[in-house]
């Protein structure tokens, strides 16, 4: 996978994924939108990754929207003028997803619709899509160089990517309209103590404690285990009621234990480490995915 935004470094069965505008502080670009949603596509069917670990090049994380773009600088199709119908008989029109729906939110889509855990290493500034983007990954951790805001409000516009629907989920209510309305840009101290990131690493450490994780989830461990534990707590939380997890939760629990389960028992009772052969990018059960009959879920 070449890409001019970002470089992708495979080893271990890890992914470092890393945004790559340091002179630009990995500012945010309708190319690299374009090029993180083909990686995380690309990823779900390459059984070399495992998991990803995503950062950045130089002193930043990401630095928000490249603001310097000519016209409308998030991309977007001023002609048009879309109505919540138009969301629902238009999402997937190529004209509509490319005028009309958020880039940064195709992002986030593309990262949790995958079957691959992700882990953000936040090295510096992270704010606006930079901070948003990684709502979308499993764990984050941030260096101590780390500044993080969610600073819409200073620009006029409203907190995109998706992160209305992630980032109370993450850090409760109260928590995210605090950093939304203020705008305020933060330390990883303070983000750790609002729960938005796991960890504050030194600097120098960051990027080889993210991987030393990321490696803890992917050895010894079942591909399409781990693929349909991501998505069930992603999306049985959103749920009603607890039956519906239930109902998910019987057909993964009986297609893993007939798959890799089987070896998963053995390698218990034979006091050894598990050699799990099945493949993401094949052996999901038939049920999988289950959600794609929602409108506007896909």
């Amino acid at each position: 996978m070449q890409y001019n935004t970002l470089d992708c470094q495979i080893n271990e069965g890890v992914a470092t994924l890393t945004l790559n505008r340091p002179d630009q502080m990995n500012s945010f670009t309708v190319e690299m939108a374009h090029e993180l949603i083909d990686f995380f596509e690309k990823a779900n069917d390459n059984d070399d990754i495992g998991a990803i670990v995503v950062t950045g090049a130089g002193k930043a994380f990401c630095a928000g929207m490249d603001l310097s773009a000519e016209g409308n600088v998030f991309g977007l199709d001023e002609t048009q003028r879309p109505t919540l119908e138009d969301m629902e008989t238009r999402f997937n029109d190529p004209d509509f997803v490319s005028g009309v729906r958020d880039t940064g939110g195709r992002v986030t889509l593309s990262i949790y619709n995958c079957t691959k855990p992700v882990i953000g290493a936040i090295n510096g500034a992270a704010v606006g899509i930079g901070a948003t983007m990684t709502l979308a990954m499993d764990i984050r951790l941030a260096s101590d160089k780390a500044k993080i805001g969610f600073v819409f409000g200073k620009i006029g516009i409203v907190p995109e990517a998706c992160s209305s629907w992630f980032l109370p989920r993450i850090v409760g209510m109260s928590q995210a309209l605090e950093w939304v309305l203020t705008a305020d840009i933060f330390d990883g101290e303070e983000a750790k103590r609002g729960g938005l990131v796991r960890d504050v690493i030194a600097a120098d450490q960051l990027l080889e404690e993210a991987q030393k994780l990321a490696r803890k989830i992917v050895q010894n461990r079942s591909p399409v285990a781990i693929a349909l534990a991501r998505q069930m707590l992603y999306r049985n939380s959103a749920q009603s009621h607890p039956v519906e997890a239930h109902k998910v939760d019987s057909l993964a629990m009986f297609y893993t234990s007939i798959g890799d389960g089987k070896e998963g028992v053995r390698s218990f009772l034979e006091k050894r480490q598990p050699e799990f052969t099945s493949k993401a990018s094949r052996d999901m059960p038939p049920f999988y995915p289950w959600w794609e009959n929602e409108a506007g879920k896909k």
